[in-house]
């Protein structure tokens, strides 16, 4: 049995989930898919103070509160900032750090290092009446939908779980100085159906920091593929098991 923790990503919240945990579970494997603060459950806690560290701080919280080993802690689009510092606070409880169509930062970089496009998320929050809320992505005409849902279903579904972001989550930079992370493996699955102008993904090195060769594996769909390829995601996931 292995212990999956899915983090969500900027907007959404572990609702996101709900396609691929029972999937998960039906293996035999222990899932939580919690939301971070600000989302889901915890909105009422969404405030300008909430940033990176906050989510983090989530993380390494549930594992520790629950006494969490040999985690596969998961981490889709904003998410790869938050398990990325996760990892280098409690590496001896993580067993794999799996970036989904993700954020992969180096040590001291912000979103707006990893997307440079963040900036101009940034720039209009703080013009904006509130000062620090960043709205979700609006909708585009298909294929590229809402987050890559292009089902009407869906779309509403996924409309009714979306929060503001904090603008601190997109400024404050990533913690990486524990080497002991760098024997974490990895697996980038990359989200490889249309994608809109200005978006653009870092290649992966060749080597993961532990020495092993990169593990890169492609979904056809867009970015949301939790809600459209549920099944295929969690059949590469169970591959790490």
């Amino acid at each position: 049995m292995s212990t999956f923790l899915l983090i969500h990503g900027a907007w959404h919240s572990g609702r996101c989930w709900e396609r691929v945990v029972p999937l998960l579970e039906a293996a035999g494997h222990r899932v939580f898919a919690p939301s971070l603060t600000g989302y889901g459950d915890k909105a009422h806690l969404l405030g300008p103070e909430v940033g990176l560290d906050t989510h983090v701080d989530d993380v390494v919280g549930l594992i520790t509160e629950e006494n969490l080993s040999e985690v596969v802690l998961v981490g889709h689009s904003y998410a790869g900032l938050v398990i990325s510092s996760a990892a280098h606070r409690i590496p001896e409880r993580i067993a794999h750090l799996v970036y989904l169509d993700a954020m992969v930062p180096e040590d001291g970089e912000s979103a707006v290092d990893v997307h440079p496009v963040t900036r101009q998320l940034i720039e209009l929050a703080e013009k904006s009446e509130s000062g620090w809320r960043v709205p979700p992505m609006p909708e585009q005409p298909a294929p590229f939908g809402l987050f890559g849902v292009t089902n009407p279903v869906d779309v509403a579904w996924l409309h009714g779980m979306l929060s503001d972001q904090p603008v601190r989550c997109l400024q404050q930079p990533v913690r990486l100085g524990n080497p002991a992370a760098d024997a974490i493996p990895r697996t980038h699955i990359h989200n490889v159906g249309a994608m809109p102008a200005g978006v653009t993904r870092r290649p992966v090195p060749p080597i993961q920091p532990n020495g092993a060769a990169a593990q890169v594996w492609e979904l056809p769909t867009g970015h949301d593929c939790m809600i459209t390829m549920p099944t295929e995601l969690s059949e590469l996931l169970l591959k790490l098991s």
